[in-house]
């Protein structure tokens, strides 16, 4: 029995359409057909009954279904225990981040934790002011830190969590009741920048300089933290930039306005380790964090 054909046939029961089941398994629906083929040859029976335009389980195919459920789930642990006790994955893992634990980070360290049970995910909060610091000071095994990442020494894995920008205003300022701003409107609102050990690239991607046209955006106070930046704009020092899902987390403050702005890039995330110290924990979070990309 290939394992192929009995993940393929699984996929598909959960599809029930070819094309999709192959843009899951990232093979062509011709491959697809030719799995399930072979593994209704081995079995001796049709499992799906296939129209133009979709598939559904035959009698068999449901029983089958049932029984190849729990069994093929243990035979993936089991293949997941072996690797885990390969590469090392047990004790604990330290995992820094920057902003929030959005829900696609929540998924990954949930499905990191369940596939190695031996492991646990220790979490520390990494400032705005030095987001390679506790990299580089060992305090964390990996980080997930906003991009651009442009050090020699780390190694950046999965990007993953694009989401649009929104603006923290105080409700005093004029923005406070658009529906949104443009990039270029941008000129009228000092930004809030980061201070602290960050790299120049880094802190100018956080609080550009400029707008998309090249026009200059005024230079506001500089912030060591999500909540300090947070107060300053609050108290109508200027106006902050962050990705949707961290605006969100804040939830409805009284003293602040989330403003969605258009024509920036996009807010990205990315998994970041030591090149040096690249343990099999650390790879096999990484996985995780690709697995939670794909199905978002």
């Amino acid at each position: 029995m290939e394992f192929r054909e009995l993940e393929a046939f699984l996929v598909l029961a959960e599809e029930l359409h070819f094309g999709r089941a192959g843009e899951r398994l990232y093979v062509s629906q011709s491959r697809v057909s030719q799995l399930l083929r072979s593994l209704e040859g081995r079995i001796g029976g049709p499992l799906l009954e296939r129209t133009s335009r979709r598939a559904e389980l035959t009698p068999l195919g449901e029983k089958f279904l049932a029984e190849l459920r729990p069994a093929y789930g243990a035979l993936q642990a089991a293949v997941d225990h072996a690797r885990a006790t390969v590469r090392g994955v047990a004790g604990v893992l330290r995992v820094g981040f920057q902003g929030v634990i959005d829900d696609h980070l929540a998924t990954a360290i949930a499905g990191f934790e369940e596939r190695h049970p031996g492991c646990a995910v220790d979490l520390t909060e990494i400032p705005l002011a030095d987001p390679f610091g506790a990299l580089r000071r060992r305090e964390v095994d990996a980080a997930v830190v906003l991009l651009p990442v442009e050090e020699p020494d780390l190694t950046l894995g999965p990007i993953f969590s694009r989401q649009p920008q929104v603006l923290a205003v105080s409700p005093r300022h004029p923005f406070a009741g658009r529906e949104f701003v443009t990039a270029e409107e941008l000129v009228r609102c000092p930004l809030i920048g980061v201070h602290g050990s960050a790299p120049e690239y880094w802190r100018r991607a956080q609080a550009p300089g400029t707008t998309p046209g090249g026009h200059r955006i005024p230079r506001g106070p500089a912030a060591g933290t999500l909540q300090e930046g947070m107060g300053l704009a609050a108290a109508g020092r200027g106006a902050m930039l962050l990705c949707r899902s961290t605006a969100e987390h804040q939830g409805q403050r009284a003293s602040v306005v989330f403003v969605p702005v258009t024509g920036l890039p996009e807010s990205v995330l990315g998994v970041v380790w030591r090149t040096e110290h690249h343990t099999g924990a650390a790879q096999a979070f990484a996985e995780e964090i690709a697995v939670a990309e794909r199905q978002a």
